[in-house]
């Protein structure tokens, strides 16, 4: 059986503000196959950006197991993290703006990440073209940030992080920032990227419209993975195609599920419950 390219183990990371501690990852636990296209999503404060910079590496973990494509992100040397981050994988932030330069055209600030990876400038030139163009933003390379819209910015922003050929494409709130329109180039710019380039990509994002597009929506709950939609397309016997779409309680190594707050609610489920095991099930019944 292959390893997953990503792998998180009671990965737990931890924010010292004096005497006050946040947890902001509470023993989650991750794994994406190479190939996938991943959004996460959750509510603000669970923890999925906290997720998203350690994979990217530019935060570290305080404690649990992460791993990306054979780099041990708990282990890693600053020199070891330098080039982890310029070789393995890509990163788009929410705000257009810190993506890229203000004085840089878009050729000039694709070209930017392989300059600095020392690769031969024939090379580069060739690569800046086949991104833009691969992005749809070919128009665009002698612009700078001001003098394009948001949705360019954005798909010249993904060209700069594909730069030097990453394995895995983070995105955090890649849409947030743009209209439904622009939204939906910009999600089909990573569809693309994900389908054509062969590229692994992780989405973090609140919008349901964008998690609702991918093959595996995974949500996380006050610093865990709660649970993971799975979509496949089923064929009719007339021929029609739908989306069937199934979710999953994810249940970690310890053996610990979290049941939805609507479930709890409904079976007034507290403190404690009674659990009892059937010949192909479990049931969870309220402690009455």
């Amino acid at each position: 059986m292959s390893q997953p390219l990503i792998a998180c183990e009671s990965l737990v990371r931890i924010y010292q503000t004096g005497s006050i501690e946040v947890q902001a990852l509470q023993g989650l636990d991750l794994h994406i196959d190479a190939g996938e296209m991943v959004a996460v999503v959750g509510a603000s404060g669970s923890g999925k950006s906290t997720l998203l910079s350690i994979l990217a590496g530019i935060d570290a973990p305080t404690a649990g197991r992460a791993h990306v494509d054979g780099w041990d992100l708990l282990s890693m040397t600053r020199g070891e993290r330098v080039r982890y981050r310029r070789q393995t994988v890509g990163f788009v932030r929410q705000q257009t703006a810190s993506n890229l330069v203000p004085y840089l055209t878009a050729a000039q600030v694709v070209d930017l990440p392989m300059t600095a990876a020392g690769r031969p400038r024939r090379e580069r030139r060739e690569r800046v073209g086949a991104l833009l163009e691969t992005l749809g933003v070919s128009d665009c390379a002698q612009r700078k940030p001001g003098q394009m819209s948001g949705g360019q910015q954005q798909r010249v922003a993904i060209a700069v992080a594909l730069a030097n050929e990453p394995r895995v494409l983070f995105a955090d709130e890649p849409t947030g920032e743009l209209d439904t329109a622009t939204s939906a180039q910009v999600f089909e710019a990573l569809r693309h990227v994900n389908r054509e380039l062969g590229v692994t990509v992780v989405v973090v994002t609140h919008d349901p419209e964008v998690s609702g597009q991918v093959e595996r929506t995974v949500a996380i709950r006050d610093g865990r993975t709660s649970s993971e939609v799975l979509r496949r397309t089923a064929t009719a016997e007339n021929g029609d195609t739908h989306v069937i779409a199934e979710e999953y309680a994810v249940m970690d190594r310890a053996g610990r599920v979290q049941v939805p707050r609507e479930y709890r609610e409904a079976l007034a489920l507290t403190r404690r419950v009674r659990l009892a095991l059937e010949a192909d099930h479990v049931t969870i019944k309220p402690d009455a």
